[in-house]
């Protein structure tokens, strides 16, 4: 399993974000340099970010964007979802059980303890915990 690269820009994005003062907006082009975005990639990026109440953005020459909550309250898994979706490792994990095995698969339990694992991971990993790790 691999995350997007449109995942990995996003947690890039908000880790750069998060290192700033509170209440501090950067450019999104800086943000793109300074990450090695391309910038229009980013662009899209920032506005689902901002959409899942992530980010906010503003317009001119005071714009930028921010952080839209506390970097300790932002987690990986909120990043992650926010691009991606939720997390599914395959179909035997998914929430609506699409195994073609059902009950009887045999590796269900597998798949779904290392989702399980993986999920309360990003859930427990906050962006703060970057910041402080300069």
């Amino acid at each position: 399993m691999q995350i997007t690269r449109q995942a990995d820009y996003a947690i890039r994005a908000v880790m750069y974000l998060s290192k700033l003062e509170a209440n501090q907006r950067a450019a999104t082009s800086h943000v793109a340099k300074e990450q090695n975005i391309p910038p229009s990639f980013l662009a899209k990026i920032i506005s689902q970010l901002s959409i899942a109440g992530l980010l906010h953005t503003s317009r001119g020459a005071r714009g930028g964007v921010m952080l839209a909550k506390p970097a300790q309250d932002i987690s990986l898994l909120d990043v992650v979802e926010a691009i991606d979706g939720p997390i599914s490792l395959n179909e035997c994990s998914s929430p609506d059980g699409a195994c073609s095995f059902g009950e009887d698969c045999q590796l269900r339990d597998v798949w779904c303890d290392a989702q399980e694992d993986l999920v309360k991971r990003l859930k427990s990993t906050n962006f703060a915990q970057f910041a402080s790790a300069n």
